[in-house]
């Protein structure tokens, strides 16, 4: 029968699960599948996965109670194996990379943040702070120059954008990469220009969420500062 994946830890991990229940309808009981120093929690895999409230919250209850305990390795909401002998083979096979990463892992929570600059704010600036761009949104609201003045104006605008979140999100990076251990950068996506987790030591928690406070009040309320943790270090495994 198919199995559900939530988590990969070290034996020596306690795997206190009680009263936890794994996904599906009725939920699935936990167990353990054992191979050498590492561990694997799964459950019977239901016959129809879905991507529903009541599982995801399920899958993310495994995780915290394990996080509470020990380090582990999250795996995301819907992997899963052919059998608990599959689970097995995969855990001797990449013994050597699972267990360096639990080693990397250790102590450590994820935070992700996101952030988005107000459009008509950043407009304002850019037509404040550039002369070219200013001059040619003279020219077209002055109703001089020709019919190719607002794609050059766009064209100008488009590259400033860039440019300057560009640098809004490198300066984001450094302020905070010190008090993390690991960053992964994503590509943003909407408004956002920055959109980064980040691995951070239990005793660094503090003050990376308060350096993050610091700089969205730096910032100020063009600025859109979302951060999320802790969680489970899905993005380091």
């Amino acid at each position: 029968m198919a199995v559900y994946v939530y988590s990969i830890t070290a034996s020596t991990h306690p795997r206190r699960l009680d009263g936890v229940d794994g996904v599906g309808d009725p939920p699935a009981s936990l167990r353990t599948v054992k191979a050498g120093e590492l561990s694997a929690i799964v459950s019977d895999a239901p016959e129809e996965l879905r991507a529903k409230r009541r599982d995801l919250a399920a899958h993310q209850a495994v995780q915290e109670r394990l996080m509470a305990d020990g380090t582990v390795l999250p795996l995301q909401f819907g992997f899963t194996a052919d059998d608990d002998d599959a689970v097995r083979g995969v855990l001797e096979e990449r013994a050597e990379e699972f267990t360096e990463r639990l080693q990397a892992l250790a102590d450590c929570v994820e935070y992700h943040l996101k952030a988005a600059q107000d459009e008509d704010a950043l407009l304002r600036q850019i037509l404040a702070e550039s002369e070219e761009a200013r001059g040619l949104n003279e020219q077209i609201t002055g109703g001089r120059g020709g019919p190719d003045l607002p794609l050059a104006l766009g064209e100008l605008v488009a590259q400033e954008v860039q440019a300057r979140q560009d640098r809004l999100a490198a300066s984001l990076l450094d302020a905070l990469q010190g008090l993390a251990r690991e960053d992964v950068v994503s590509q943003p996506t909407g408004n956002d220009f920055l959109n980064v987790s980040f691995l951070v030591e239990h005793d660094q928690e503090e003050s990376f969420r308060t350096a993050e406070k610091d700089l969205a009040d730096k910032l100020g309320g063009d600025f859109d500062l979302r951060l999320r943790g802790p969680l489970p270090p899905y993005s380091f495994v």
